[in-house]
């Protein structure tokens, strides 16, 4: 009896054992469905990490997250700025063409878009938008630029719109609408949003549908680290003959931590795409899957980064709002040093805040050969004579071996957001080499939504950050951020020059240069002088140019961006992350 009962038992085991082999632990369902869910699903990081609220699909409302999958496989932008060809690519528009005196663009939309929902997207959409900017300004997003631009917004017709612009604006296409820098100015459903307090909607409602934008993939399911997305089957563009349906049938965004979780993830092909990493962590993820590959086959293995890291300042806080003291703290980085720990040898010192992309070679190299950086360098590296400085300030050493004044330490706390390891590391060496030449610094790591809530809100000392970032094929988009005209009071929110760094002289020669076309070489003498005038007050100390280790899984996937493979930057949290998603191939069909 015994043996027949031990029997029995061994058998209904084993149909257990059986029927846990044919399943997920985790979710129930059948390996061979995980399996082809997973053949038909690419999975990408939340590069700006976990989202407070899951719930804001309103593109406009301050601190918004677009990186979760929002801006990259659902607002579709107009067009978009290729960084390898140097090409503005059309996409929901046909054409944007200036009159000769640049006062006026005409726009010409792309026929048989619609939106996710069915409804048509035409030029009212268009209208209604920069219509609703303006009349918020400047408390939305992309509502300063566009106020201070357009003067009128004219529906021609269904597909045709007329900006008629303030003053002459050679860059209104691209500063607006190609995706020149992460993002471009998104346009709302003009049905969904008329008629909603633009303040508070949210404009969430999985039984509505909403979000609904343009994009090939629908919204599936949310939570503060997960984004699921399910293609549209409907999506315009196939059905309008512009491009075929993506081949993923499902996109997921996923936060999973630190670069260590990160890397294990993508280690066991969890995670098809990180947005940046160390080079130990990727060559470790190397040895762990051979399927990885990153935009060069070998070291350095990084693509450059366009945003420039700086060490910057809150110009109107003293003593940093002192040029001298701002120099005081160049002459004591040592960038070589940042760049060997931070960087792993993987980037370069940086000059100006422009990236080295080729177009800005020239600016870069111009700015170097200027009177100003001859006598002082900008990446001298000098602790004596950045002593000399601060103490010919008044300040003295205490028996803390810090510099005093009036019985106050000389002190700098330097802000960096939690999801960048990179920019931690970078806060981390620059405290101890200021430090060294007796500054009490220290490094503060906050929330990504505090840190860029506190830079636009003038509540920082110092910050290791990149938001000179803008340029990547002209000078201008980058030096007007530091126009006198965005200042605003401490505690009032910043557009932008979130350093609050005011010079007259400067922004009248920015302002000039913007009134010529693109690489116009009359506007290389404004430039000298206004850079120069820069170089002198030193605003923000450029550290180091940006590398971006981005690594691809191609166990599943490929059709990924590489220096071989060069159609499109690699930057999969872009607005212009379409472009890579629209190549993407299975490996296994």
């Amino acid at each position: 009896m015994k043996t027949k009962i031990s029997v029995s038992i061994l058998i209904v085991v084993l149909l257990f054992n059986l029927q846990i082999a044919c399943r997920s632990s985790d979710s129930g369902k059948p390996v061979s469905q995980i399996n082809d869910e997973r053949r038909q699903t690419v999975i990408l990081d939340i590069e700006g990490g976990r989202v407070i609220n899951p719930q804001m699909w309103n593109p406009f409302l301050p601190g918004v997250r677009k990186d979760q999958g929002f801006h990259q496989c659902m607002i579709e932008p107009l067009f978009m700025l290729n960084f390898q060809s140097g090409e503005i690519e059309p996409w929901l528009a046909l054409s944007m063409i200036p009159n000769d005196s640049m006062t006026e663009w005409l726009l010409k939309l792309r026929p048989g878009v619609a939106w996710s929902d069915g409804v048509p997207f035409t030029a009212e959409d268009i209208t209604y938008t920069i219509n609703l900017l303006k009349a918020n300004s400047p408390i939305l997003s992309w509502s300063a630029k566009v106020s201070e631009t357009v003067d009128t917004v004219i529906k021609q017709d269904s597909l045709t719109v007329l900006f008629k612009l303030k003053k002459r604006d050679p860059r209104f296409k691209l500063d607006m609408w190609s995706v020149r820098m992460a993002s471009s100015c998104p346009i709302l459903p003009a049905h969904i949003f008329r008629g909603q307090d633009i303040m508070s909607f949210k404009n969430y409602d999985p039984v509505r549908g909403w979000p609904v934008f343009t994009g090939p993939y629908k919204l599936k399911s949310v939570s503060q680290t997960e984004f699921i997305y399910e293609r549209n089957n409907d999506w315009w563009g196939a059905k309008a003959g512009f491009k075929p349906l993506p081949k993923p049938r499902w996109l997921k965004w996923v936060w999973y931590g630190p670069e260590e979780t990160r890397t294990a993830a993508m280690a066991s092909h969890k995670l098809d795409a990180i947005g940046d990493i160390s080079l130990g962590a990727f060559l470790a993820l190397k040895r762990k899957n051979r399927d990885v590959i990153a935009w060069l086959e070998d070291f350095p293995y990084a693509s450059i980064d366009p945003c420039v890291r700086n060490l910057e300042f809150n110009c109107a806080k003293a003593p940093w709002n002192d040029k001298d003291m701002r120099w005081a703290v160049n002459y004591a980085l040592d960038r070589n040093l940042i760049i060997s720990v931070a960087y792993e040898g993987t980037s370069f010192p940086a000059t100006t805040f422009f990236p080295l992309y080729p177009p800005m070679e020239k600016y870069i190299g111009m700015a170097a050969k200027t009177d100003y950086y001859q006598t002082c360098p900008l990446v001298s590296y000098d602790p004596e004579k950045a002593k000399k400085i601060i103490e010919s300030k008044g300040y003295r050493l205490n028996k803390n071996g810090y510099y005093e004044k009036n019985g106050e330490e000389l002190s700098m706390t330097l802000t960096a957001p939690e999801n960048s390891i990179e920019i931690i590391r970078i806060a981390q060496i620059v405290v101890e080499q200021l430090q060294n030449i007796g500054i009490n610094a220290t490094s503060r790591v906050e929330g990504s939504g505090v840190y860029y809530e506190n830079f636009a809100f003038g509540r920082f000392e110092g910050c290791i950050g990149w938001s000179t970032c803008a340029s990547v094929n002209e000078p201008i988009s980058s030096m007007d951020i530091f126009s006198s005209r965005w200042i605003v009071p401490v505690e009032k929110r910043a557009n932008a020059n979130g350093w609050r760094w005011k010079n007259d002289e400067y922004s009248r020669l920015v302002d000039e240069m913007k009134t010529l076309p693109l690489n116009d070489p009359r506007s290389d003498s404004l430039y000298i002088k206004a850079i120069s005038i820069w170089l002198e007050e030193l605003p923000v100390i450029p550290l180091t140019q940006a590398k971006k280790l981005i690594p691809f899984d191609t166990k599943y996937w490929k059709g990924w961006p590489t220096a071989k493979n060069n159609y499109f930057q690699p930057f999969s949290w872009w607005n212009s992350s379409h472009r890579i998603i629209h190549n993407l191939e299975p490996v296994i069909q």
